[in-house]
């Protein structure tokens, strides 16, 4: 097994990140899973989100059908018992269904700060929770027996990049632990640039690294030097442009990178340029309402 130890932060940089920004790196984490890059890099961005389990799960998670995406995990599961994108898809499915039910998947609770602080959330439902932890458990215990035969494996460290900021997620935004959160995203940064040092044509572990930058520029500027010197990317010009990379030549995080993309336009204040994405991604993902409740609020 590899060990690998939780970063900390030096003691001035102990702060609370509940701004949008802490959010939003962590909640993009979420669907930063798995990557059909991983099993035919030449040519696999072009491809589908149709003809496997794995694909047929992701195109049923970006259109909140989170029954049939669990359907499709488990199937692709059983046929690769290995392969720790498995249970972290699945892991996936879980934390999406929680947010389905706290209420945040709500594009406009990342872009209106009053309406997420103030959200009510129903109680966490146990089975879910942890039917969460089981598959992060799992695929870390793949990822780690795939990193114990081939130190280099890029699957396996983007693996514990998707794990890592799966828990952020829900430090931050279930369990409101920001703090948690942002040790938990700072490792699921670490392991997406190893995975890209090992494998550069892994463009989908993009959307880690362009979030983090992009995010976290948006934080005042003594937060900013703290970051840095904590090693946190804070160059907005590079996240926006590790963003369009992801959107352009990634594959199962494209439709996530352009969802990033549109939220930054919304608080930009460029409100048809950010609907534009939004009706490209409804088209793309029909029964995913969230798209279309947006599109209607925006003039």
């Amino acid at each position: 097994m590899i060990a690998v130890s939780t970063p900390s932060l030096p003691p001035q940089s102990r702060f609370r990140p509940t701004s949008p920004a802490s959010r939003l790196f962590a909640f993009s984490l979420v669907l930063a899973l798995s990557s059909p890059l991983f099993l035919a890099p030449s040519s696999a961005f072009a491809a589908p989100l149709t003809g496997t389990p794995l694909n047929d799960g992701y195109y049923a998670l970006y259109n909140l059908d989170f029954a049939s995406a669990h359907a499709h995990f488990q199937q692709w599961t059983t046929a690769h018992p290995e392969d720790c994108l498995g249970p972290a898809s699945d892991a996936a499915a879980y934390i999406f269904t929680e947010f389905d039910h706290l209420g945040v998947l709500d594009i406009e609770l990342f872009a209106d700060d009053n309406r997420f602080e103030s959200r009510q959330r129903p109680a966490v439902d146990p089975a879910r929770k942890k039917g969460f932890s089981d598959r992060v458990a799992q695929a870390e215990r793949l990822a780690d027996a795939a990193l114990q035969r081939n130190p280099k494996d890029a699957n396996a460290f983007y693996c514990k990049a998707v794990t890592s900021g799966m828990q952020a997620d829900w430090a931050s935004l279930i369990e409101r632990h920001e703090y948690g959160a942002y040790k938990f995203s700072e490792l699921a940064s670490k392991y997406a640039k190893q995975a890209l040092a090992n494998n550069p044509t892994l463009y989908d572990a993009n959307l880690a690294v362009g979030i983090e930058n992009y995010m976290l520029s948006l934080k005042p500027a003594p937060i900013r030097w703290i970051l840095g010197m904590a090693g946190a990317g804070t160059n907005k010009t590079e996240g926006v442009r590790l963003l369009k990379l992801t959107a352009e030549q990634g594959h199962y995080l494209a439709p996530f990178a352009r969802l990033m993309l549109a939220v930054g336009e919304l608080r930009d204040g460029r409100t048809q340029q950010g609907k534009e994405i939004l009706i490209s991604l409804s088209k793309e993902f029909p029964q995913n309402t969230l798209y279309q409740r947006q599109i209607a609020r925006l003039h």
